[in-house]
């Protein structure tokens, strides 16, 4: 049987020399994964922005590769000192892993048994090498360079995968993501719906930000606000259906001035008998079942999505009595 503590700590002391990547926490990457587990079994899952030396995905896949009846695992790390990037790898070539369980007749799996060898472009996830290793892929978890995201998600879909990826909630505002999530494409996780997470960071990394830590081994942590997961992976929490108890009344839920909806400022307050259209908080999303309500627009300003703006208006965002509220997603019940 494989020590996986002993494996582990070994790869982690592999990765001391160079500088590791901003990795996702054990905990977060459990908590998530733990609603997809019949959709590993018999898969080659692929973690095309992990370091196997450092990634707690790694970690889980490897210690969990049997119960989950994995056909394989394959990670791949990217050579880059970019400061905007999650991988922040200062070696001469980028590394491949690939793991197909233990062997037999091996009392303890190492680094040689189970195949970590250098791969002979960048690791770039847009690299042809990277490309080909994706192609091979049923499913791809990891943490993909926020900055990169759009491009990322573009990738996935243009070789038609499934994915559990994490990013910042703010790309659902994205012109490339939105119409994804729209047309039932593309949808939150359900283990992450507020609050901010953890992230581990090299030992380089400034720590300016007033929410970081320092553990007692000298590990540094920081806190990142309105992380969620994405996926296209179906999971039960998304056909939940959210109940409604409150009555609508135009005081409380007034018209915008720029477009024919009305104005809902908390999800569990969208009131039962409204039939038209709402504009309700992003975070509704975390909420939404598509067999409950239809998605049909995001009223946002800016140059990335324009969103739906009333006839004549320079507005985005939607306006009550001339005051901008924040950016609205527009909704509206589908009736039984």
């Amino acid at each position: 049987m494989v020590n996986h503590m002993a494996l582990n700590r070994n790869l982690r002391q592999a990765a001391r020399a160079k500088n590791d990547e901003f990795y996702t926490q054990l905990v977060d990457i459990e908590n998530e994964l733990m609603h997809y587990r019949h959709h590993f079994k018999d898969k080659v899952v692929y973690c095309n922005c992990d370091d196997p030396t450092v990634s707690n995905f790694f970690y889980y896949f490897s210690n969990n590769f049997e119960i989950l009846g994995m056909k394989k695992l394959v990670t791949t790390c990217y050579k880059n000192r970019q400061r905007d990037l999650f991988s922040q790898h200062d070696v001469e070539r980028a590394i491949k892993l690939e793991y197909d369980g233990f062997r037999k007749g091996d009392r303890m799996s190492n680094i040689e048994d189970i195949g970590i060898t250098k791969l002979e472009e960048d690791g770039d996830f847009r690299s042809p090498e990277c490309i080909e290793l994706l192609k091979q892929a049923d499913v791809v978890v990891t943490n993909p360079p926020f900055s990169l995201f759009r491009e990322y998600v573009a990738q996935l879909m243009e070789y038609n995968k499934k994915f559990i990826i994490i990013g910042n909630m703010n790309a659902i505002t994205y012109k490339e993501i939105f119409p994804l999530i729209k047309n039932n494409r593309l949808w939150l996780g359900p283990s992450i719906t507020s609050g901010d997470r953890e992230f581990g960071v090299p030992d380089h990394y400034p720590l300016t930000a007033a929410s970081h830590r320092i553990d007692d081994e000298g590990n540094k942590f920081v806190r990142v606000k309105g992380v969620r997961w994405f996926t296209n992976l179906d999971h039960k929490k998304r056909n939940e259906e959210l109940i409604l108890y409150r009555k609508y009344t135009p005081e409380e839920y007034p018209h915008y001035d720029n477009y024919d909806a009305i104005n809902v400022d908390k999800t569990k307050e969208i009131p039962q008998d409204w039939g038209g259209v709402m504009g309700v908080p992003i975070t509704f999303l975390d909420k939404y079942n598509p067999e409950q309500f239809e998605l049909l627009g995001i009223m946002n300003t800016g140059e990335i999505n324009k969103g739906i703006r009333h006839e004549g208006t320079p507005h985005g965002r939607p306006l009550v009595k001339g005051i901008e509220k924040y950016l609205r997603i527009l909704i509206k019940r589908i009736k039984a």
